[in-house]
């Protein structure tokens, strides 16, 4: 687990739609400092939505994002369930048929969860495979 200053005024967002593009935003910038080339955000199918799309060295990356103000209701990695997951794959298939790759690929999520001296930033490098 890594610390980082908050950037954006999460807990100041009116609503979930705004905590979670100023959450993600923080995230996308952390990501970069830790190496990630960004290739899309918010990439939309049919089948769901993929946060972000990056290459980490000579993998590619599908990237959820998960910040919360809180860890009332446990730690924010764990919000990504199995239909999530399974959400994300279908997505994933869909990105690689687009834009074929021979590069390996992989499942990541980042969890943000706010602390007093700013995010706490929690990454799971091949979180799941289905």
């Amino acid at each position: 687990m890594r610390r980082g200053l908050r950037r954006d005024g999460f807990a100041e967002q009116s609503h979930t739609r705004a905590r979670g593009e100023a959450g993600e935003e923080d995230g996308v910038l952390w990501l970069r400092e830790e190496g990630y080339r960004i290739v899309e955000r918010n990439f939309v199918a049919k089948t769901g939505e993929i946060d972000v799309i990056a290459w980490d060295g000579e993998t590619l990356c599908f990237v959820e994002i998960k910040a919360r103000a809180t860890t009332s209701y446990g730690p924010a990695v764990e919000a990504v369930s199995f239909q999530k997951q399974r959400r994300i794959a279908r997505t994933a298939a869909l990105y690689l048929a687009r834009k074929p790759t021979d590069a390996p690929c992989r499942f990541d999520v980042l969890g943000m969860d706010q602390g007093a001296n700013g995010w706490n930033y929690s990454l799971l490098r091949d979180a799941f495979t289905l």
